[in-house]
């Protein structure tokens, strides 16, 4: 999939820009605060219908405007489609492609598969484990739109279990039988979200090992493991086990929203042990990882957001890692940099096509 043009309409500080693109790598330069990351914020909207620094929409349209509108120019090999977007200060977003709106924002996940790399994904290291379940399910969803549909139905269910759990406690009463019409949903929803997450760990962790082994030159293992409770007991008998201490804490204390991954570097936690250039070396690698694998599965390349990603990578790890663009065809790159003159020196040795936009 290639972007080919993109028009910006009061997105962020951005009153109106065009752009056209070159099918393989596109570079943003300019001060801080210039805009260059709402432009990559922008081509993330295009593939997830959502904001990667997690704002709401309404926030993310120009001061003292009435809306913002996000289109674009997309092409494949047999096919080209208009995508627009257009949030309202007053109504909802409505996301349209060929100028026909989506009935559901699930319906178009994974047509644009997309993977940001931006100095936020420390917080995935830093985070609790909600950041990094999150960031599993975004992965996920890209390459298989049933997951998606499990994940919503899932979480719903738990909503409504806390919610009676809570109306419980607020009232004094108690009625198991009640309650248990929520355990056969959040087993089978559960079940498959469970299964389909442990084997895409299971297919990721190889991957991003093989990245960080080459960005890093060999100093350090990493691994990524998942942690679930269903690695225990089945979810039928959590629910049983915990039935009790749900009751009294008034919300699902067991159960996939709870599940994590681990981030290891020589089978100690990363965030204790790793410096700022080990940390940054790892989430470039399972991010290089993500798109390895949704290539694979969904048989699309995603365009790589590349955001200021050069700071705290030495010079070393800076040449493994364009080593690794070149060997690997990651299809279109968008990067945002502060210097124009470490740019144009990255993207000479990238043997790619470019444009440089001054922003």
């Amino acid at each position: 999939m290639i972007i080919t043009k993109l028009s910006l309409y009061n997105f962020k500080n951005h009153g109106e820009k065009k752009f056209e693109f070159s099918p393989q790598i596109n570079c943003f330069v300019g001060n801080n605060g210039a805009g260059k990351t709402n432009i990559l914020d922008a081509l993330h909207y295009l593939s997830v219908g959502k904001s990667f620094l997690g704002n709401t929409d309404l926030n993310n349209i120009k001061n003292e405007e009435d809306f913002f509108t996000i289109e674009a120019e997309i092409g494949s090999s047999d096919s080209e489609d208009i995508i627009k977007i257009l949030q309202p200060k007053e109504g909802k977003k409505i996301i349209k492609k060929n100028d026909k709106s989506y009935d559901r924002m699930a319906d178009h996940i994974g047509y644009l598969p997309s993977v940001m790399i931006s100095p936020y994904d420390s917080n995935l290291i830093s985070d609790a484990g909600e950041s990094r379940r999150k960031f599993l399910d975004s992965m996920i969803s890209q390459t298989d739109s049933e997951y998606l549909f499990n994940l919503i139905q899932y979480q719903k269910t738990i909503q409504q279990r806390n919610a009676l759990l809570k109306y419980f406690a607020k009232n004094r009463t108690w009625d198991k039988d009640s309650l248990e019409i929520y355990d056969e949903p959040i087993i089978r929803f559960g079940t498959k979200i469970f299964t389909k997450r442990k084997d895409f760990v299971e297919q990721l962790n190889p991957i991003v090992k093989n990245f960080y082994h080459i960005i890093s030159g060999g100093k350090e293992t990493v691994s990524v493991v998942y942690e679930s409770h269903l690695l225990e007991d089945s979810l039928e008998n959590l629910l049983k086990k915990s039935l009790e201490r749900d009751r009294m804490l008034t919300y699902t204390s067991k159960g996939i929203h709870k599940d994590d991954l681990l981030f290891e570097m020589d089978e100690v936690l990363i965030k204790k042990i790793g410096s700022q250039g080990q940390q940054k070396s790892f989430l470039v690698s399972l991010k290089l990882a993500q798109m390895s694998l949704i290539k694979e599965l969904t048989k699309k390349t995603p365009i790589l957001l590349l955001d200021d990603i050069f700071d705290k990578l030495d010079d070393t790890r800076v040449s493994q890692l364009i080593e690794l663009v070149n060997r690997e065809s990651f299809g279109q790159i968008f990067i945002t940099d502060t210097h124009r003159e470490r740019t144009e020196n990255v993207v000479k040795r990238i043997n790619e096509e470019s444009i440089i936009f001054e922003i």
